[in-house]
């Protein structure tokens, strides 16, 4: 039966006095007739008076909602079919794009010649060309400032981040294909390609919010695809400090170090918030230092003019032309750096990484995964192993300990919010151990109000860094009162 009599096929004989271009529905649930519109309002109605759920098993809802579900799949394969290579005709700018597709869908709806209130005409529309231009079900997700991380476990299984916390949607795309048309769509246009002989890949969208997609045969259940999204304003020092992810006397002591061309290490977990860290501490750089920043995908914002951008490579479909970050970090020694930011070590590039501020290039950032300022040197140690230097770990441990500086520790707690839990001085050997030095931590002991948010803030330990005596020499000014004196400290 054709989409147009399966309609046809759920009018009702009676007189509904409803507008002439409805179907008029029979709910066997309340055995009412109207609109679908009117049959869905009334449901809601009651559902709202019973505070129960209405029978979403009654055969007209069932028959109704599949008959709009075909006519999205069907008139988004036939726009397809008529819109062919113009979607990828770079002689289109988007807004001439956006036209002609709204123009095309029109005809091919009008086409159907199916009986749709004017708001599910509407929804129908925007529908396919999110499907067609934009992202398809997760676009509005996309377009909420409050969710952070979009998260598709398979077509019919979506998952979005909004204030740290986790929340399964109705939403889901059609099919496995729908799915993977979006992917392929993303990774195209940042020069990336996904197929079964690559399949999984880091890619980003236009405004930066980064993008990790696999399918099969490494996906088992279908195509997955993430994407961590990224603010349409950077955040600043200030919007740290308001969200109570930062105090101002952490703030100050950061600008400090960073003015004073010490080399910091940003610290944390997944999903911590350590690149929007990373971008804070960038913004402290002077504007006339000349910056190189090394990604795997470009997602640093920063703000000074005088920044030049290096991206890594992927291998092409002949396993060649890859280049990899450490190829980057050799390169930029080269370039002329005053600073060298470094988004993610995550390889034996932290050897070279190491060796750069080693040799003249203080002030350079980078972020590494670990869960606390110890684990950092441990995995930073780990990472160097991997460059296939034959070295012995006490050279190891001493690299770090001449290079590093500054370790600055970004915590996820239970409650979503993210919060620097720990400022660590790096300072130096005693015997083969790299000794830290904590100027701040996070106040666990304050305990938790009654929605379970932390009510603890980071403390000074009362314990002044070593290094300040740089700032002292370079005029770089710092308030006392930093530092806090009521906690003492100790060297772990």
């Amino acid at each position: 039966m054709n989409l147009s009599r399966r309609l046809e096929s759920l009018r009702y004989d009676g007189n509904t006095g409803g507008a002439p271009n409805e179907a008029a529905i029979p709910d066997a649930g309340t055995g009412t007739t109207g609109t679908l519109s009117q049959i869905q309002e009334a449901k809601a109605a009651e559902a709202s008076n019973t505070a129960s759920h209405p029978d979403d098993g009654s055969p007209s809802t069932i028959h109704a909602s599949e008959a709009l579900r075909d006519l999205k799949e069907r008139a988004s394969k036939t726009l397809f079919e008529r819109l062919g290579s113009r979607l990828s005709d770079s002689s289109m700018d988007e807004a001439e794009l956006h036209q002609f597709v709204r123009d095309e869908l029109k005809v091919v709806v009008d086409e159907e010649q199916v009986p749709l209130t004017s708001a599910e005409r509407q929804r129908l529309m925007a529908e396919i060309i999110d499907d067609v231009l934009g992202h398809g079900a997760i676009q509005r997700f996309l377009d909420d400032p409050e969710i952070t991380e979009v998260m598709v476990n398979r077509y019919d299984s979506i998952y979005v981040e909004r204030f740290g916390r986790l929340h399964k949607t109705e939403a889901k795309f059609s099919s496995d294909e729908a799915l993977r048309r979006i992917i392929e769509r993303i990774v195209s246009r940042v020069g990336r390609r996904i197929d079964e002989s690559s399949p999984l890949v880091d890619a980003r969208l236009p405004d930066g919010s980064r993008v990790n997609a696999i399918i099969p045969p490494l996906a088992v259940n279908g195509p997955s695809l993430t994407i961590r999204k990224f603010g349409r304003e950077a955040l600043t020092v200030n919007n740290l400090i308001e969200f109570g992810s930062l105090s101002p006397e952490m703030a100050e002591l950061l600008r400090a170090c960073v003015l004073a061309r010490m080399n910091i290490i940003v610290s944390g977990g997944t999903g911590t918030g350590k690149t929007t860290l990373l971008n804070v501490l960038s913004s402290f750089i002077p504007v006339e230092d000349r910056i190189v920043t090394i990604e795997d995908a470009v997602e640093l914002q920063l703000q000074q003019e005088h920044v030049v951008r290096l991206e890594s490579r992927p291998a092409n479909i002949e396993g060649r032309g890859e280049v990899s970050i450490r190829d980057l970090v050799r390169n930029s020694l080269r370039m002329r750096p005053d600073r060298i930011v470094v988004g993610e070590v995550r390889g034996g590039e932290s050897l070279d990484m190491l060796q750069a501020m080693n040799t003249g290039h203080d002030g350079s950032i980078s972020t590494v995964h670990a869960n606390s300022p110890r684990d950092a040197v441990a995995r930073l140690e780990t990472l160097v192993l991997m460059a296939g230097m034959d070295l012995p770990l006490r050279a190891i441990r001493e690299q770090v300990a001449s290079a590093v500086n500054l370790i600055v520790h970004i915590t996820r707690l239970r409650d979503g919010t993210r919060r620097v839990t720990h400022i660590t001085e790096v300072q130096g050997m005693e015997g083969d151990i790299v000794t830290l030095q904590d100027a701040f931590v996070f106040d666990y002991s304050a305990g938790v109000d009654a929605n379970g948010r932390f009510l603890g803030k980071p403390i000074p330990t009362g314990v002044r860094p070593r290094f300040t005596d740089r700032f002292v020499e370079l005029g770089i000014p710092i308030s006392p009162a930093v530092f806090g004196a009521h906690m003492a400290g100790g060297v772990r």
